[in-house]
C-alpha cells in the first residue's frame, strides 16, 4: 500500500478520535446539567481539557514524523540500484592501474573502499590484482550504486521461463564477450534470483545507458572495455517483446570487463 494512503488514513483516524473525545466530553457536560445547575468550568477541568488536546495533537505530530521517516526508508530500500558490478582487469603486462567511477555520490557500497582518487591496483595479465593501498590480493573490484537511468520494460528484450534461465545466460554471456570464469560468477550470483520468478523479462543495457548510469575511467589505455548490465523484471506470465540484438566484442590487448544487474521496479 502506498505510504501516502497510510498517512491519510492515520490522519483521518486521529481526527475521528478527537471528535469522539469532544463528543464524549460534551455528553458528560449535558448529563451533568440534568442533575445540577449550570456552573462555571473549574480550573482543573480546563487544564484537563488542554492536556487532552495537546496529547492528541502530539500524537498526530509523532505519527506524521514517524511516517515521514518510514517513507524515506522504504523509498531508499526500494529504489533501483545496480547490484554487484564487478570489474576485472587484464593488462598485457603487469602495471599499476587507476580505476575511477563517474558518480561517486551514487555509490552505496564498494570493496576495496572507493575514495576520491578511485582504486589504485597492481594489475597482472592473468587478472590478479594487488590493492596498492593495503597490499591485499584481489581478483576484481566491486561496487553497487543508485541508478541514474530509470530502466523499464522496453519493446525489445527477452522473456525467459524459469527453467531456461541457466541455458539463456550461458548463451548470451558468451555472445556478450564474457569468458567462462566471468560468466560462471555472473550465473552463480543471478541464477537463484531469476529462477525464483516464473518468467523473467531480461534486457541488456546499451553502452550509452551503462555509461550514463555510471561512467568508468581506467588508466593505461585499455584496448577493450566490455560492460554488461542486465536489467530484469519477474513476470507471472510471458509478454510479447521483440528479441534484442546483441553483438560480440573482440577481446584484444589490455581488456577491462565489468558485469552487474538491476531489477526493474
Amino acid at each position: 500500500m502506498p505510504i501516502e494512503i497510510i498517512m491519510f488514513s492515520v490522519i483521518a483516524i486521529a481526527i475521528v478520535l478527537i471528535i469522539l473525545i469532544l463528543i464524549s466530553n460534551n455528553k458528560n457536560k449535558i448529563d451533568d446539567s440534568q442533575y445540577t445547575e449550570k456552573t462555571e468550568i473549574t480550573k482543573e477541568q480546563k487544564v484537563k481539557r488542554i492536556h487532552i488536546a495537546v496529547g492528541c495533537l502530539s500524537m498526530i505530530i509523532c505519527l506524521l514524523i514517524g511516517l515521514h521517516f518510514a517513507n524515506i526508508y522504504i523509498r531508499e530500500k526500494t529504489s533501483p540500484i545496480a547490484v554487484k558490478p564487478i570489474i576485472y582487469l587484464y593488462p598485457t603486462e603487469e602495471k599499476e592501474v587507476t580505476v575511477k567511477l563517474g558518480s561517486k555520490e551514487n555509490i552505496t557500497c564498494s570493496y576495496p573502499n572507493y575514495d576520491n582518487d578511485g582504486w589504485r591496483v597492481l594489475a597482472k595479465p592473468n587478472g590478479d590484482l594487488v590493492d596498492l593501498d593495503d597490499g591485499r590480493n584481489l581478483y576484481a573490484l566491486y561496487y553497487e550504486n543508485n541508478n541514474n537511468v530509470k530502466f523499464k520494460i522496453e519493446d525489445e528484450g527477452f522473456v525467459v521461463e524459469s527453467s531456461q534461465v541457466k541455458e539463456f545466460l550461458e548463451e548470451k554471456l558468451d555472445i556478450l564477450g564474457l569468458n567462462e570464469r566471468e560468466a560462471e560468477e555472473f550465473i552463480v550470483y543471478w541464477l537463484p534470483r531469476l529462477q525464483s520468478n516464473k518468467y523473467n523479462y531480461i534486457r541488456f543495457a546499451t553502452k550509452e545507458e551503462i555509461n550514463q548510469n555510471m561512467g568508468l575511467e581506467v588508466s593505461g589505455n585499455p584496448d577493450t572495455i566490455i560492460r554488461v548490465l542486465m536489467t530484469y523484471k519477474g513476470l507471472d506470465k510471458p509478454i510479447q517483446v521483440k528479441e534484442q540484438k546483441i553483438e560480440t566484442p573482440e577481446r584484444k590487448g589490455f581488456v577491462v570487463v565489468e558485469w552487474g544487474g538491476t531489477e526493474i521496479k
